[in-house]
């Protein structure tokens, strides 16, 4: 039976990673991005009028006023679909966003397995033990981080949503205006979760460890004369 000093070390990893869930969770369903840019009938008129796509990683909506002359509102589109009118790489930029973010889930669930089975066993020196942990929990840091990567790379260096724009435009536009929103930044605690249930483990691993060796020492440092009987 685990002591209780592991239970509370395993058991507490184990929470923080049921909330990197729910948070990556709720990000995966909000909206990520919001890009508005100045509209214009043709490049010789005055840009007074503006176009705005704000994005999930789903779903989004699209804002027009006076682009190009009249007022408009799509409030549902869906991303993928769009993203594939777009003769670009985006598509699978963001396809790609999506799937790392699924096997950041599928790992975090992995970390939440071992560290409630290591509140009930000792599996210490195996793969369900922090080796275990530390895999999983930092492989999901490490597929966040990468996912928030591509998605800057596609939405600020492609230009995803300018080009999503002007599929059905018959207009100019310029002077893009990103605002990154919820579901980007809910990234960035998930990624913060992981790494304190890595933490967590590895002190509780770390202190252990130092306490077997000092149970050794003794051992160690006895004369040989007596160590023979």
């Amino acid at each position: 039976m685990p002591s209780a000093e592991k239970i509370l070390y395993f058991l507490s990893s184990a929470v923080l990673s049921v909330v990197g869930v729910a948070v990556l969770g709720y990000g995966m369903s909000a909206e990520w991005a919001s890009s508005t840019l100045a509209c214009s009938p043709t490049e010789n008129d005055l840009f007074n009028g503006s176009a705005t796509i704000r994005m999930g990683l789903f779903n989004g909506k699209e804002i027009k006023i006076s682009c190009p002359r009249f007022d408009s509102v799509e409030p549902e589109i869906a991303v993928f679909k769009k993203m594939a009118n777009v003769k670009s790489a985006g598509i699978g930029l963001h396809a790609t966003v999506v799937v790392l973010l699924v096997l950041a889930l599928v790992a975090s669930a992995g970390s939440i397995l071992i560290t409630l089975y290591n509140t009930m066993s000792n599996p210490y020196e195996t793969y369900m033990g922090p080796i275990g942990l530390y895999a999983c929990s930092g492989l999901s840091a490490c597929l966040a981080f990468l996912a928030i990567v591509l998605y800057l790379i596609n939405l600020l260096g492609i230009n995803i949503a300018k080009d999503m724009l002007l599929l059905d435009l018959k207009g100019m536009l310029k002077d893009e205006v990103v605002t990154f929103l919820v579901g980007f930044y809910m990234i960035l605690p998930y990624i913060t979760v992981n790494l304190l249930a890595i933490l967590l483990v590895y002190l509780y691993a770390h202190a252990a460890y130092r306490q077997r060796q000092e149970q050794q020492k003794p051992t160690e440092d006895a004369p040989k004369e007596i160590l023979m009987y």
